[in-house]
């Protein structure tokens, strides 16, 4: 059973791939070691590891930019890669790319990562996914498959109506007797097909659902301004996440990107920041929990940041993940006083270094833009 020691307890992972934090007293019933120590800085929980940026979709949503003739590393590049992850005791490598299926090798990739003792999972477009390439995928524990939505959804967002391969794909896969999930990125003229969209998937395999916000970078970033949730729709989305929650049979996640747009409706809940805690509902956790790291093997805080340029040893002491660590522990308002600061912190920095040009409290944020509103009216007055 893989574990790790925290100084609240300890990380749990069961056979199911779930992973649970117990305390002292837990721990101990279970019988872990109580001699082992936690680390000093918090490491990863889970790891997004870029194995091509290879891609022929062309999509105009790509945070990455990546192209039919992108970088790809080699297998034995891609297995040191793993073994460095694996010695940070991360759980769970999720495969991204580019298009992660576009290695032939990427059923044996997986395969690496689960002799080391890491739960593999990846995301596709589905576009190179028949019933011959589902089997060869039968490592992965779950593979997420995009699908932006029906009724031309997905052609608004990406540029390209790629819903019919996406479609096959999840069929294919489910039949494989993989655990199947969906991707839905959530953009300004598409929320209205969000919910026919997930009932679609369900009927042909899919278990989960994974919200997941607009976020610029790579080729994204031309479209973010047309593509962005923007003011007074919170209130929507909370509600829409709280429908498709009570679908029996479905899991849903939401992005950490997405937590500071669901703060308005998440500060209603009773003991908000505890109950968050306890449903394990994160947002930003870029060089904490969670860990990017590009093709040649150099960390970023997350995907969708940027590579710092440190491999997997430098975990603890580059300065740019103890930069960004050190902003989420010193957040200042209006963050300091929110009801669901720890789950939120301070929202998704990616958007802040676009709008603002720095880190920052998330711009979108409805509680950042009302204090944003009042401190220019305490300067006008």
């Amino acid at each position: 059973m893989w574990w790790r020691p925290e100084r609240f307890g300890a990380w749990v992972r069961f056979d199911d791939g779930s992973i649970v934090g117990v305390d002292h007293e837990l721990r101990g019933r279970l019988g872990l070691d109580p001699e082992q120590h936690p680390a000093e800085v918090t490491l990863p929980l889970e790891a997004h590891v870029a194995v091509t940026q290879r891609c022929d979709a062309g999509c105009a949503s790509c945070y990455q930019g990546a192209t039919p003739t992108g970088a790809e590393p080699p297998l034995e590049k891609l297995r040191a890669t793993l073994r460095s992850v694996a010695a940070l005791r991360v759980s769970t490598v999720a495969f991204g790319g580019g298009e992660p299926t576009m290695r032939s090798d990427l059923g044996e990739v997986a395969r690496t990562a689960r002799d080391l003792g890491l739960v593999p999972v990846t995301t596709t477009n589905g576009r190179r996914i028949d019933a011959s390439r589902a089997r060869e995928l039968r490592a992965f524990a779950q593979i997420n498959v995009s699908h932006d939505g029906v009724a031309g959804a997905y052609g608004r967002i990406r540029g390209h109506d790629g819903a019919i391969a996406a479609e096959r794909a999840i069929s294919e896969l489910s039949a494989a007797g993989i655990h199947v999930g969906v991707n839905v990125v959530l953009a300004a003229d598409a929320l209205e097909q969000v919910e026919a969209t997930v009932d679609r998937v369900m009927r042909l395999g899919a278990e989960e659902v994974q919200l997941l916000r607009f976020k610029p970078s790579g080729r994204a970033a031309q479209n973010y301004g047309g593509n962005a949730l923007g003011p007074g729709r919170s209130s929507e989305l909370f509600s829409l996440v709280r429908r498709l929650s009570g679908i029996p049979g479905l899991s849903v996640r939401v992005d950490c990107a997405l937590v500071p747009l669901l703060s308005e409706g998440l500060a209603t809940m009773p003991d908000a920041a505890q109950a968050l805690s306890r449903l394990g509902v994160f947002g930003c956790e870029a060089g904490r929990h969670l860990v990017g790291v590009a093709i040649d093997g150099s960390l970023m805080p997350c995907s969708c940041w940027g590579a710092s340029g440190a491999d997997c040893g430098g975990w603890v002491c580059d300065p740019e993940l103890q930069s960004m660590r050190a902003w989420h522990e010193a957040l200042g308002a209006p963050c300091d006083e929110c009801p669901v600061r720890d789950a939120c912190r301070g929202g998704c920095q990616v958007v802040s270094r676009f709008v603002l040009g720095r880190k920052g409290p998330d711009p979108e944020c409805p509680r950042v833009r009302m204090h944003a509103v009042a401190d220019l009216s305490a300067r006008a007055g």
